[in-house]
């Protein structure tokens, strides 16, 4: 069990936690930094003018063979630069802000769509206006500066062995915060990647009170996991009864054979809904091919690449009108998804974050 811990003047701040002091590096600092940060980033290349460079989130696994499949049709050459899974989504977002006078990323495909929120609030991304009425309005941008589609789910993860019968199992994100159920549970730290988006959006929909009230209880009673994955591993061994991950690591432990099924929380009448985090396409501002980079975005924003990603290891849900309940890990289900104003939820970001860290900065 982890309980609240006491503010502390030492802090540690989230990787993407608003700091005016790091807002205030400069050029030569940034530039220095961009190139030391390219030794831990995977892909090392020269580029030419007609050069598409893509800067992807989404593990090299998944985005890898998309990219190279739509650059051979629309005839571009695309060099991919990949995050280490040590730094995630960081790394790539860091890189991005050092090259701020200098872009070299002509195309971001982001997995975390705070961090692109992030990049429009600091005038680093341009607007593309394409034809998006088959994507729905609170997964795009309104004026194009970026596209979501291909989304992982927030989703109860539960051990079958522990919880045999359905109709007696957890349903809700409430659950993980009522004593009725007996067993152990467990969340991811809050601080970082999905589980700290979902904090986010809580934030902006529920009322302060209710928020903490929530994210306090949640600190005393599970067990807080260092990432999504080690709660579905932690399900499927039977160490937790249910915890809250996302869909692809859930996806893993079932296909595995493991004793768990997903639940998609609070799909009742009057239910949030189930949180759905899309990937997120977007162009850099002042790019050197800013023509490839549309582009490939437009190209990327075919059904068809939803459709991969979601019959494909990954298990994504696509957002496309037209095949938006294809994907196995919604097994014909139509999901009621949470109405969510990630503009507002990343704009509370700072606070939310200040009050995350008191009651989760003990954890792991």
């Amino acid at each position: 069990m982890q309980n609240s811990m006491r503010h502390n003047s030492q802090k540690q701040l989230p990787p993407w936690h608003a700091n005016g002091t790091q807002a205030k590096c400069s050029a030569v600092g940034g530039l220095l930094f961009a190139c030391l940060l390219s030794v831990n980033l995977v892909g090392c290349w020269t580029r030419t003018a007609s050069d598409v460079v893509v800067y992807a989130a989404l593990d090299r696994e998944f985005s890898e063979s998309i990219l190279q499949q739509s650059s051979e049709r629309l005839g571009l050459k695309v060099l991919p630069k990949y995050d280490l899974e040590s730094t995630k989504t960081v790394g790539l977002v860091t890189r991005i802000q050092a090259e701020a006078n200098r872009p070299q990323c002509d195309l971001f495909w982001n997995n975390e769509i705070l961090h692109t929120l992030r990049l429009k609030k600091a005038g680093l991304l341009r607007p593309i206006v394409i034809p998006s009425g088959d994507y729905p309005t609170p997964f795009r941008d309104p004026e194009g500066y970026w596209y979501g589609f291909a989304a992982r789910a927030r989703v109860l993860i539960i051990n079958t062995e522990q919880y045999p019968e359905p109709s007696q199992r957890p349903e809700s994100i409430m659950d993980l915060v009522d004593p009725r159920w007996p067993t152990p549970r467990a969340i991811a730290k809050p601080l970082f990647g999905t589980t700290a988006t979902h904090a986010a959006v809580l934030a902006d929909t529920w009322d302060s009170r209710k928020f903490e009230n929530y994210y306090r209880r949640l600190s005393q009673m599970a067990t807080v996991v260092s990432g999504n994955k080690q709660v579905a591993e932690g399900v499927a061994s039977g160490e937790f009864g249910f915890g809250l991950t996302d869909t692809d690591d859930a996806m893993i432990e079932l296909e595995k054979g493991g004793p768990v099924t997903l639940v998609f929380p609070d799909q009742k009448p009057d239910g949030l809904g189930t949180l759905f985090i899309p990937n997120t396409i977007c162009c850099l501002k002042n790019s050197p091919n800013p023509t490839g980079g549309e582009k490939l975005l437009e190209a990327l924003l075919r059904p068809e690449v939803e459709s991969r990603l979601a019959s494909g290891p990954s298990s994504q849900i696509p957002l496309h009108q037209s095949i938006r309940f294809d994907s196995r890990c919604l097994n014909g289900q139509q999901v009621r998804w949470m109405d969510v104003d990630f503009e507002a939820a990343a704009d509370r970001w700072d606070t939310t974050a200040d009050f995350l860290i008191k009651e989760f900065q003990g954890s792991p």
